[in-house]
C-alpha cells in the first residue's frame, strides 16, 4: 500500500516519507509539483533510503499549478517524468488527459504516448480518470476529448475513486470499464457533491471496501496508492491519524479473507 506524497499536503515531500515510514506504508507515490525535491532524483532516492520507503509510482506534473513545472512543453514534463520513474524503479507513472486548451498535445496525445512509451517499455503510463467542473451553475468538461480515458482507450489506467464521485458515477463501474487495462489505484472518497474532495475512505458514499475486495478477482496486480486531502487537519497528529486510518481501511479489504497478509504489498 502507497502514500501518495500529495496527501500531507501542505507539508513537503521529505515529509510524506516520514509520515510513510511513521505509520507503516510499504511505499510513496511522488506528486511531482512546485516542490524542488519532488522534481530531484537524487534527492528522491537518498529520503528513499534514509527512511527505508521506495518510490513505487511517480505522477507526472499534469496538474494546473504545475504546468511550469520543468518545462512548458507537456511532453518535455511527460518524458522527464518518466526518467524520473525509471531512474527511481518506479514502474507506473500516472498520467492526466490533456487539458482541452492544450490543443496540440491533446490532438497527438496518443501518438506522443505511444512514442514515449516505446522508450520506456518497462513503464506502465496509467491514464487517470477525471471528472467534470461546475462554474457559475453549468457544468463543462476541462479535458480533451473527456473525463473518461476509457471513453477513447489506452493500455493503461488509474482509477480515482475521488474523480468517480464527483463524476457521480460508481467506481466499481469505471473498474470494470478499465478491465484489463487497470494498473494502479488513487484510494480516496467523496460524497458526489460535484467537487473533487479526496475524503479519507469509509467517509464519502463510493464503495471503496468492495471495489479493494475486488481488486484480487479482477486479476489485479498493480499498486494501491492513497491520495487524500489533509490540508485542514488541525495538527500533524491528526493528520497522521488520518493516514492511519486510511491504511487501516486499506489493508482490511484488500486481505484476503484465507491470508493473513496483504493482498498487495510493495518493497
Amino acid at each position: 500500500m502507497l502514500l501518495s506524497s500529495s496527501s500531507v499536503f501542505p507539508e513537503p515531500t521529505a515529509a510524506a516519507f516520514e509520515l510513510a515510514a511513521t505509520t507503516g506504508y510499504d511505499g510513496l507515490e511522488v506528486m511531482v509539483w512546485t516542490d524542488r525535491v519532488s522534481q530531484d532524483a537524487g534527492a528522491l532516492k537518498g529520503l528513499a533510503d534514509h527512511y527505508n520507503v521506495p518510490v513505487l509510482s511517480v505522477h507526472a506534473p499534469c496538474l494546473l499549478v504545475t504546468q511550469r513545472v520543468w518545462s512548458t512543453d507537456p511532453w518535455e514534463r511527460l518524458s522527464r517524468a518518466a526518467q524520473l520513474a525509471e531512474t527511481l524503479g518506479a514502474p507506473t507513472v500516472v498520467v492526466h488527459p490533456p487539458f482541452s486548451w492544450q490543443r496540440d498535445y491533446a490532438k497527438n496525445f496518443a501518438a506522443g504516448l505511444a512514442k514515449i512509451q516505446a522508450r520506456h517499455p518497462d513503464l506502465d503510463f496509467a491514464i487517470e480518470n477525471m471528472f467534470p467542473v461546475k462554474m457559475a451553475g453549468r457544468w463543462f468538461v476541462p479535458y480533451t476529448p473527456g473525463w473518461d480515458p476509457t471513453e477513447t482507450g489506452f493500455d493503461a489506467y488509474t482509477l480515482d475513486l475521488s474523480h468517480c464521485a464527483a463524476s457521480r458515477i460508481n467506481s466499481l463501474a469505471m473498474a470494470d470499464k478499465m478491465g484489463a487495462g487497470l494498473k494502479h489505484v488513487h484510494l480516496g472518497d467523496g460524497t458526489g457533491e460535484g467537487r473533487d474532495e479526496h475524503l479519507v475512505p469509509g467517509r464519502g458514499n463510493q464503495p471503496c471496501a468492495e471495489l479493494l475486495r475486488s481488486l484480487s478477482a479482477r486479476g489485479f496486480t498493480g499498486s494501491v496508492a492513497l491520495e487524500v486531502s489533509t490540508r485542514k487537519a488541525s495538527s500533524r497528529a491528526a493528520r497522521e491519524a488520518d493516514l492511519r486510518e486510511s491504511l487501516e481501511f486499506a489493508r482490511r479489504h484488500l486481505e484476503p479473507a484465507e491470508s493473513p497478509t496483504p493482498a498487495i504489498t510493495r518493497g
